[in-house]
């Protein structure tokens, strides 16, 4: 019997995306060093949050930098995680990974602009914006760890189950320490709107996991 090796897919447009993500890197750490060193550090020390506010906060040149990074590689470990864990993948081609990436920015573009109609409405919308900033930086983070994990899984332990599995739950952990951060931060405006809270932890935070595990699971 001999072994049959089954390919994800052909690795020249994705050595492209993680090339590309690799410049993405090098521009932001050589025009933003300082953004860039303390956002290295975020998951143990919230110096960048200081640090973006006096100079801007979601469009700033770094954080969109690094936000385009984060959607490309979130993008591609989907991509990854569905043709290495499923026994039968169902989408292989490119194509498929250009819809999880649209998938994902209008995921988060809804959630900003939920957020964002929150703090217009309740007139609390600076403090919104610091909200979704800091969500959204720790989202960012989740993009370094997806990046490592893809460059390992693609080309130097091919296929493994268990490096996307540690790299998920890296990128879960990281996000859920974060969450509790930035809710020990904004107790008060927390506290004044707490019923759009529950029903967008509910809706927007809690959900999207549930479905996450669930398809993990099956």
């Amino acid at each position: 019997m001999n072994p049959i090796f089954r390919n994800i897919t052909t690795l020249d447009w994705v050595t492209a995306i993680l090339v590309f993500s690799l410049v993405l890197l090098v521009i932001s750490k050589y025009f933003f060093k300082m953004s860039f060193s303390t956002f290295l550090i975020l998951p143990f020390n919230t110096k960048y949050f200081a640090l973006s506010k006096k100079k801007g906060k979601l469009f700033n040149g770094f954080h969109l930098l690094i936000t385009l990074f984060q959607l490309l590689n979130i993008a591609l470990l989907v991509f990854i995680a569905n043709n290495v864990l499923n026994e039968n993948p169902v989408n292989t081609f490119p194509s498929f990974y250009w819809v999880i990436l649209i998938s994902i920015l209008g995921y988060l573009f809804f959630k900003i602009v939920l957020q964002a109609c929150n703090g217009y409405f309740f007139e609390n919308l600076s403090e919104m914006n610091d909200l979704i900033f800091e969500k959204l930086s720790y989202f960012n983070y989740g993009g370094l760890i997806a990046f490592l994990g893809n460059v390992i899984v693609l080309y130097i332990i091919p296929e493994s189950k268990v490096i996307i599995y540690i790299v998920l739950s890296l990128i879960l952990l990281v996000n859920a320490s974060g969450l509790v951060t930035i809710l020990r931060n904004h107790q008060k405006l927390i506290v004044a709107d707490i019923l759009y809270f529950i029903l967008y932890l509910c809706t927007l935070e809690i959900s999207p996991l549930v479905i996450v595990a669930s398809y993990l699971k099956d």
